[in-house]
């Protein structure tokens, strides 16, 4: 017991390192913040806009529900993402690589921490971003189950931070362009999960590249829950996958980090900051 309370108090510090990280360069955060309410809004606006192009009307209410689910659930699994697959490449920008791999803490301590603040920041940040998308729209949500919406990202977030950690291993691997192969994976789950159109549009066999995609998923599953107010039950066959993909995902991108640092330590790579 006194082992675990000395490994979770570890894993907090890690939540709080990173915390007054953003408070430092709470300027980043705010143009940041502003850049991807800025986006939501470019593509909800499609909606409407597609009522004037085609010259014909149509639902668009509902395809403005649409984007704005699928852009704020992607702000949401995108900063995960970015919050763990990056988190060696910020230590090394910070100079500090060599001091955290040092630290007297077990690897996967490091790890859940990250990843602890990786959920609650980007939950935090997910929520302004809907909020203000919200108010440039009359949405009716009077059905949504947002019990079931949160157990869906809950869920979803857990199999997404196996595919961040094993993407974190690539700047240990390469240096120089570590960073930009991290950039490639993000664009590729950006591709094939459907955040902006139904998955069933894609070409068969970058359709069936979306089946390994957990944000594939946790898409289908919000707008069931957010569009249409499915009960939690009938969003239990998006579950499945999930946890199928998170019993894989995560133990082996810890596995795979793992390796990957060792592989570092071996060849100096950890020397190299900036």
């Amino acid at each position: 017991m006194v082992a675990l309370r000395r490994e979770l108090n570890a894993s907090y510090a890690f939540v709080e390192r990173n915390f007054r990280g953003v408070r430092r360069y709470w300027g980043w955060e705010v143009v940041f913040f502003f850049y991807s309410i800025v986006n939501a809004l470019t593509v909800a606006y499609i909606a409407p806009g597609g009522v004037v192009v085609a010259g014909q009307q149509f639902d668009a209410n509902r395809l403005i529900m649409y984007l704005v689910v699928g852009t704020v659930v992607w702000a949401y699994l995108n900063s995960v993402f970015d919050s763990v697959a990056f988190m060696v490449s910020w230590e090394r920008w910070e100079g500090t690589i060599e001091s955290t791999f040092m630290a007297p803490v077990r690897r996967l301590t490091f790890i859940a921490g990250s990843s602890a603040f990786a959920v609650l920041y980007s939950f935090v940040r997910a929520v302004g971003i809907f909020i203000v998308v919200a108010l440039f729209f009359d949405l009716d949500m009077g059905s949504a189950n947002w019990l079931g919406a949160f157990v869906v990202l809950a869920v979803g977030s857990l199999g997404l931070l196996g595919v961040g950690i094993m993407a974190a291993a690539l700047p240990l691997l390469f240096l120089e362009r570590g960073s930009q192969m991290t950039v490639v994976v993000q664009a590729a789950l950006l591709l094939v999960s459907g955040v902006y159109y139904p998955v069933a549009v894609l070409p068969d066999w970058l359709e069936w590249m979306s089946h390994g995609s957990p944000a594939t998923y946790v898409l289908n599953a919000m707008r069931a829950a957010v569009l249409d107010g499915a009960p939690l039950g009938e969003l239990t066959p998006h579950f499945w996958p999930l946890l199928l993909i998170t019993a894989v995902s995560l133990p082996l991108g810890v596995w795979v980090f793992t390796a990957a640092e060792r592989y570092a330590l071996r060849h100096g790579r950890l020397k190299r900051s900036g």
